[in-house]
């Protein structure tokens, strides 16, 4: 099945996901613990530039949910920054302009472009930012982030407000969030997300930016910044070599035995 029919392709309109898919979240612990048993084979996952990876936290999350993805971007020779604000409770005064500046100094310090990543919320921000500072960004890979639906497409909008003490209707209005950033962008999404209606992590073509994508893995929303396969797409994706005369190239499902059945072919 294609990512949108005629009857799926307003996403705007999109009921959060049901009572089966949200019991589906408890299995988030269970996609950690495959970790250990899948290192051997996430270690075959491309080498890194050395080039500097911001990795944003989801909604009432710190760097604590995202230590174990930077770890292994790590041992995959990227230099790693947590966000360092903390829980993220949503923009707060001065949220962003903090994130700015962290981007800033980062792109300074090393003298490169810099990766984001964002895990839900966490995506939002990763987006925003590289749209308002694209010459800072060299891409941007989100998991699970709900940036093409209605904010009632999710189950987390009511915490978003408690916890930020914001309308996000009124939020979502001073950006365009279905817009892609203008530098390689991928959506790392999976459709048993039990808290983001799936379509609502779709990135749709973009004109101004040939270089997006939607990469699908079977994962939970709390957990999919703790899943093997996530992880390996996001290695994957920020492995991709820049320079003059290098075109970028869209995800292919790893060849290594087994690990094509982790990435759902993209065309059912």
């Amino acid at each position: 099945m294609a990512l949108f029919n005629k009857k799926e392709s307003d996403p705007t309109d999109l009921p959060p996901p049901g009572l089966p898919l949200l019991a589906l979240e408890l299995r988030a612990p269970w996609e950690f613990g495959a970790v250990l048993p899948a290192w051997p084979v996430l270690q075959r996952a491309p080498l890194g530039d050395g080039h500097t990876v911001i990795v944003f936290p989801g909604l009432t999350a710190g760097d604590a949910t995202t230590m174990p993805l930077r770890r292994y971007l790590e041992s995959r020779n990227y230099d790693t920054l947590g966000w360092g604000q903390g829980l993220n409770l949503g923009p707060r005064d001065g949220v962003l302009e903090t994130a700015k500046r962290q981007l800033q100094e980062a792109a300074d310090a090393s003298g490169h472009k810099v990766s984001l990543v964002g895990w839900s919320l966490g995506g939002i921000y990763a987006r925003e930012l590289a749209k308002e500072m694209p010459d800072l960004v060299r891409c941007v890979i989100t998991l699970g982030t709900p940036f093409a639906g209605h904010h009632r497409s999710t189950n987390a909008w009511r915490i978003y407000q408690f916890a930020s003490g914001r309308s996000i209707e009124r939020e979502t209005e001073n950006y365009n969030l279905p817009e892609a950033p203008p530098v390689p962008t991928t959506s790392i999404f999976s459709r048993t997300d039990g808290v983001v209606a799936w379509r609502g992590s779709i990135q749709a073509p973009a004109d101004h930016n040939p270089h997006t994508e939607n990469i699908e893995v079977v994962a939970s929303h709390f957990g999919i910044g703790l899943n093997p396969s996530a992880w390996w797409a996001v290695a994957d994706r920020l492995g991709q070599p820049q320079g003059p005369g290098v075109v970028w190239q869209p995800f292919q499902r790893p060849q290594l035995p087994g690990l094509q059945l982790l990435y759902p072919d993209p065309h059912r």
